[in-house]
């Protein structure tokens, strides 16, 4: 498998689907909802379909997994998994805080991953083995020892209700002990800022591959650590993340270790 070309075709394909987002970006949308609070904009569909065409021409055989048109047949050893618009809330509401996120599994192992913000031009790139960078330059993640030094990053899921109350346990355990917590409301761009040593930490459920699959690899390639709650190491069919810097994952598992009664 010659990654090197994986990975030119998935930044071409994430410009592509870039050059979309920003024609729409700020201006009035074709707002759909796939439930209350869960989005879609004409900028996902199109964004997807511009991805999708580009590596369709180099690789017309392969499966893709994509979050707004699903699972597409292909190569049982070859799957991209795309996510057009990882933010669209962010973006209907004209918050540069978005990126397009595609990642590259050979044998279901994820080998390359792209998260490009089109706002603010930065490109989070890895491939497997060979480190992660931003813009070309590598990067690794932060020398913070304790969670009391560290800033944490989290989202919430769109279905919020149902798990509310651990939701919050979770939270107010590592807000009463963090330097502070953000919520960003990407959760490819999360992990890419564990990656770059922005955040020190990141925890977050009910995400979906395409939500994690392109910022896992960058993020472990940086040096960080990723497994779920249960500090099973992570895979991206998993309910649950925790990325650190590793210095600290152990605290954030007994942080968001909680009780729950039923």
């Amino acid at each position: 498998m010659e990654l090197e070309t994986i990975a030119e075709i998935s930044l071409a394909a994430a410009n592509r689907g870039a050059e979309v987002l920003r024609s729409q970006f700020g201006k009035i949308l074709n707002i759909q909802k796939k439930n209350i609070t869960d989005l879609v904009t004409s900028a996902d569909i199109e964004s997807e379909q511009a991805i999708i065409q580009t590596i369709r021409r180099r690789y017309p055989g392969h499966a893709i997994l994509a979050e707004e048109s699903g699972i597409r047949d292909g190569e049982n050893d070859c799957q991209w998994i795309i996510d057009p618009l990882d933010g669209t809330t962010n973006f209907a509401h004209g918050v540069g805080i978005f990126s397009v996120s595609i990642a590259f599994a050979f044998k279901q192992e994820i080998v390359t991953g792209i998260v490009l913000n089109p706002e603010s031009g930065e490109l989070f790139s890895a491939i497997k083995g060979r480190g992660a960078m931003l813009n070309g330059t590598p990067i690794q993640v932060s020398g913070s020892e304790i969670v009391q030094d560290s800033l944490l990053v989290t989202g919430f899921p769109y279905e919020v209700k149902p798990v509310l109350p651990e939701l919050m346990i979770r939270f107010s355990h590592c807000l009463k002990a963090a330097r502070g917590i953000r919520r960003l409301g990407s959760a490819a761009l999360d992990l890419c800022f564990v990656a770059c040593g922005r955040f020190d930490g990141y925890w977050e459920e009910n995400l979906k591959p395409w939500d994690t699959a392109a910022g896992m690899l960058i993020a472990t390639e940086a040096g960080a650590r990723i497994t779920d709650f249960s500090d099973r190491p992570y895979k991206i069919d998993y309910n649950e993340i925790l990325a650190t810097n590793r210095q600290i994952h152990d605290e954030m598992l007994s942080l968001l270790a909680i009780e729950v009664k039923t």
